[in-house]
């Protein structure tokens, strides 16, 4: 097989099981040795033979310096096991390039499912998973810390269902049938009202492409979300029904809402969680205006605001499989920290310090580092 062009002077090639041990065996040190990895005594089960594996070395020029393990896990499932980089060689894109060939090698092999896992704040290998299709699906707590369990649905449908799991989407079809529930009609959003920005609103803050982010009153928040709530959102949430909700937490609010062209376009609303962090409870963009950066560029804005109110923490919850939102928060420095049932579905929780202390602390607790 011939290396692949990985591009700014980067190859990979197949190699053997041998030959990637013995790359472990001579570079993991400079690797991983800033990772927290509890020390057990030595074993004294032998280990299981080793299953069918896939093995590729990363090369500048005819130096190897990374790799990639994989094996398979059953039928269906393969397991990308391990990979590593020499940490000058990290931060240059090698791996998000490396990404898709793997992918590709595993499709054409014949599996449906590919599984890894990542220290859940190890956002640098995490975040190009997700925008390759990876969905979180849980957190573990193993030797080596707290693990993001990732896995990537080679299969259209299994991962529509992944969607319905997280309650993302509503079972309709091929989906319902393979999950073995009732065939719901997936929910239409409303035709979206032409919604001029209220008068009351702040003259507000550029986004770029014609949008702007202003400040308004709670109540005038809450009366434009009533209006707009069923042209924002599809998901499939619990129905309460006429049940009557209780009172809204106690706490200061606060609330923006997003415009172009002088028309509503969005919302974005935060409340106090506690004496300490600040919730992003509720961000919505109409359909019309989303795919184009607003949110990425709305995010520091919110967190500019947030952190003037003087909150050392912001956490925000999202359906599982959401990934729109999940990268960029992602991006901005949140951390996988939980997972939840609601009545929304699975939600992920992300946390963001604006402590570098407690950004560090984040980090040890989960094992990617150990100071």
């Amino acid at each position: 097989m011939t290396d692949l062009d990985l591009g700014g002077g980067y190859s990979a090639r197949p190699i053997s099981l041998e030959a990637y041990r013995e790359a472990c065996a001579r570079l993991e040190d400079r690797i991983f040795g800033g990772n927290s990895l509890y020390a057990f005594d030595p074993a004294v089960r032998p280990a299981p033979p080793p299953g069918e594996s896939w093995n590729w070395g990363v090369y500048q020029g005819a130096e190897l310096v990374g790799w990639h393990h994989a094996h398979a896990l059953d039928g269906r499932t393969v397991y990308m096991a391990d990979t590593g980089l020499l940490p000058e060689h990290q931060g240059r894109g090698v791996y998000s390039r490396l990404l898709p060939h793997l992918l590709a090698a595993f499709r054409a092999a014949g599996f449906t499912l590919v599984q890894s896992h990542h220290r859940a704040t190890n956002n640098a290998v995490i975040v190009p998973k997700l925008r390759a299709g990876f969905h979180l699906q849980g957190l573990n707590a193993y030797e080596g810390g707290v693990n993001a369990a990732l896995t990537l649905s080679l299969d259209h449908t299994y991962r529509q269902a992944m969607h319905v799991r997280s309650g993302f989407r509503a079972p309709s079809g091929e989906v319902a049938r393979r999950l073995g529930v009732p065939d719901t009609p997936a929910p239409t959003l409303a035709d979206t009202p032409d919604l001029p920005l209220p008068p009351e609103a702040e003259s507000g803050l550029d986004l770029g492409g014609g949008y702007r982010l202003h400040r308004v009153p709670t109540a005038t928040y809450r009366e434009v979300y009533a209006q707009l709530e069923a042209s924002a959102y599809d998901t499939d949430s619990f129905d309460w029904g006429d049940r009557e909700p209780a009172p809204a937490p106690h706490g200061p609010l606060w609330s923006w809402l997003i415009s172009h062209e002088d028309r509503v376009a969005g919302w974005q609303a935060s409340r106090a969680w506690d004496t300490r962090t600040a919730h992003m409870v509720n961000t919505a963009l109409l359909p019309p205006h989303r795919g184009q950066g607003v949110y990425t560029r709305l995010l520091p804005v919110v967190l500019d605001a947030l952190r003037a109110e003087g909150y050392a923490l912001v956490r925000s919850h999202h359906h599982l499989t959401n990934n729109a939102v999940i990268v960029p928060k992602l991006r901005a420095g949140f951390r996988f920290q939980g997972v939840q049932i609601n009545g929304h579905g699975v939600m992920a929780v992300l946390l963001l310090s604006f402590d570098p202390a407690y950004a560090a602390y984040m980090d040890r607790r989960s094992g990617l580092t150990r100071l």
